[in-house]
């Protein structure tokens, strides 16, 4: 199977929501209430929101026979050459096909002078764990955090590049 990735349109809102929901709800089964996961996916990924992150991220989107299967937010580059993977998420039939790894480094290439990437990922998220690990992020802390009244164990990662 053969995909694209290319900069996220407004016309993709809707898939990407989509694609966050599907993700979320698979990945964070049984971690996650399912509650907490729809309180936050509600929020997160509003119209509202998608506007504001596509007018001040970046955004990219994997598309598999012209449809959008991925997506990859991550934040400008601070000052310090630093960016913030917010999201890397795909439909669970798209994992392990490399469009993960694509989105990764098309953010990498399109962050120029980019020296650090940060990404939170809860600590039961083995196959976001696994995949980061993979990508060469390194855990630099692990902290528990109040996600909606929900304690969830995150583990920070950075990448140099």
């Amino acid at each position: 199977m053969s995909f694209i990735i290319r900069t996220m349109i407004k016309e993709d809102i809707e898939k990407v929501q989509d694609v966050a929901k599907r993700s979320w709800n698979a990945t964070y089964d049984g971690i996650i209430p399912h509650s907490v996961q729809e309180k936050f996916l509600n929020s997160a990924y509003s119209d509202e929101m998608m506007g504001k992150r596509l007018k001040g991220s970046f955004l990219f989107v994997a598309e598999m026979e012209n449809e959008v299967v991925g997506f990859a937010n991550f934040t400008p580059v601070n000052d310090a050459w630093q960016s913030e993977l917010s999201a890397i998420y795909l439909y669970p039939h798209c994992q392990g096909k490399g469009i993960g790894t694509a989105l990764l480094e098309k953010g990498i290439k399109r962050l120029e002078d980019i020296k650090e990437i940060y990404i939170n990922v809860e600590k039961e998220n083995v196959v976001g764990r696994t995949f980061y690990e993979a990508k060469g992020f390194k855990t630099i802390k692990e902290y528990d955090d109040n996600f909606d009244g929900h304690i969830l164990k995150t583990v920070r990662m950075r990448l140099t590049v």
